[in-house]
This record gives structure tokens, sequence and C-alpha cells, in this order.
């Protein structure tokens, strides 16, 4: 039996069989740096994302810093391979009214920041939220001197028009305070709005630029309401998409108070410098 083995020609020859291991050895090898390589980009995705997180917080922050001082600049530059910073405008409008009469005073509009990355890259759950800075969900009017005056949140929403990404919005909101003088109570409000600059995306970077500032003076004021509506919302920025609890806040005041209604107008360009 041994000596018929030995002559068997049907047996592989030691050259296939050596081409036949090796390409199984190629192949798996193959494979494992494809799923590395994606298991270290996901990665690499989502610590990119969990880095953008604090710089949108601290671009909220900036405008609070910038919108109040006509002429301030500040520019922040990031580094992302994943994602890209854009800016969307008119995509809040914020009306004030006053009165038991809903005596309208004004609108202001205003846009919003994003940091849009693919879900391809990086993705958790379509249509999860969650609340950056504040760290509560709430009104679009937050009351007291360490209130913010922007929204930052993270959301995910697919389909969209404009692409489907995962997103980290900063999204303009009103601070609200008040003080008795006298014998006068004084409400004031203020809202930076942010509008298009220079977009020359030469670099990654976000340019904040003030280059106004205005206040309203309403007298005799016994109630004040303010509502939100959204521009876009044909695009998917709704009201769903940016979660405020109403769309509409109501103010009772003293009788004979003063309303005051500050807002600074705030260029945002991106890539302006190089």
């Amino acid at each position: 039996m041994l000596c018929r083995l030995r002559n068997d020609k049907k047996a592989v020859t030691p050259a296939i069989s050596t081409v036949i291991i090796t390409s199984a050895i190629v192949a798996m090898l193959l494979v494992t740096v494809v799923f590395a390589n994606n298991y270290l980009n996901a990665r690499m995705a989502e610590n990119e994302f969990s880095e953008m997180q604090q710089f949108m917080q601290t671009i909220g922050l900036q405008i609070d810093d910038v919108a109040w001082t006509v002429g301030r600049t500040q520019t922040m530059s990031y580094a992302s391979q994943f994602g890209q910073i854009t800016f969307q405008s008119v995509t809040l409008n914020y009306a004030l009214y006053v009165n038991s009469t809903n005596t309208w005073i004004a609108n202001f509009t205003t846009g919003a920041l994003f940091f849009n990355m693919p879900i391809g890259s990086y993705n958790i759950a379509n249509n999860y939220m969650e609340l950056i800075f504040p760290t509560s969900y709430g009104s679009f009017v937050l009351s007291g001197p360490s209130a913010p005056v922007s929204y930052v949140f993270v959301i995910e929403r697919v389909p969209m028009n404009d692409g489907n990404y995962i997103r980290i919005v900063v999204a303009p909101s009103i601070m609200m305070l008040n003080s008795t003088v006298a014998t006068t109570s004084y409400y004031n409000f203020y809202l930076p709005i942010l509008q298009p600059g220079n977009n020359p995306h030469v670099s990654q970077s976000v340019t904040l630029t003030a280059i106004a500032f205005n206040v309203q003076t309403v007298n005799n004021v016994n109630e004040i309401t303010l509502t939100a509506s959204f521009p876009q919302s044909a695009l998917g920025f709704d009201s769903t998409f940016f979660d405020f609890n109403s769309s509409q806040v109501s103010v009772q005041v003293p009788l004979g108070s003063c309303l005051e209604f500050y807002t600074g107008n705030v260029t945002v360009s991106l890539g302006e410098y190089a």
C-alpha cells in the first residue's frame, strides 16, 4: 500500500500545494488588513467627532465673547479628516411681541453652524440627539447671568436634503436678565445674529467678526412673548431638529416694566485665513 501511495500520480505536487497555501495566506492577510484598516478609521473618526464636540462648544462660547463688541474678531482653527464645518444662513427666526394685545415689535433671523460628518465614517443611530451645552433641553430663552447664548447639540437624522450626516450644531438662543432700578423693572434680552461672511475655504478655520450692535427699547410692558420659527424647515431644519420644548415663551412682568432687546450681528467666515 505504501508503494502504491508513492506511485500515485493523482497526488498534488509540492509546487502546486505551496502555491495554494501561499494564496490562502495572502487572502487571509488581505482580509485582515482591510478589517484592521476599517476598524482604525472608525476609531479615528469617533475620536475626531468627540474632539469636535469640544471645539463646537468653544465656538458657542466665543460667539458670546465676540457679539457685544463691534469690530472684535476671533479665529479658531480645527483639524478634521472626516468632516467639515458649514454655515446655514436664515435657519432660526425669533419674533418679539409685547403686552396682552400681542403687539408685534420685531423679527430677528439668524443662521447656525454645523459640523457634518458622513454617517459612512461615523454614526450612532438615526434620530439620535444629545445636548452638549447646556446640559439639559429646555426653552430657546435661557435666563440668568451664566446662561449661554447658543445651544450646542449632536443630532443624527437621515435622510436629509443636504446629505446623510451626524452633526454637531451651534444654534443661537436668547439670554434673559432682569433687574430693578428704583421702582422700574428691566427685562434685558440678548441674541447673537449670525450671518455669512467670506468663505474661501482655504483652511479649516472659523472666523467670527462683530459688525453691529443694536438695542430696541419698549416701555410700559406687562407681558413679553417670544416665538421661534424655522425658515429652512423644508430642508429638514425644523422644530423637531432643534427640539426646543416649546416654540413660544411668554414672560409675565410687573406693570410698567421696561424691555430692552440687544442684538449683536456676527459674520461667520469659513477658511478665511490659511
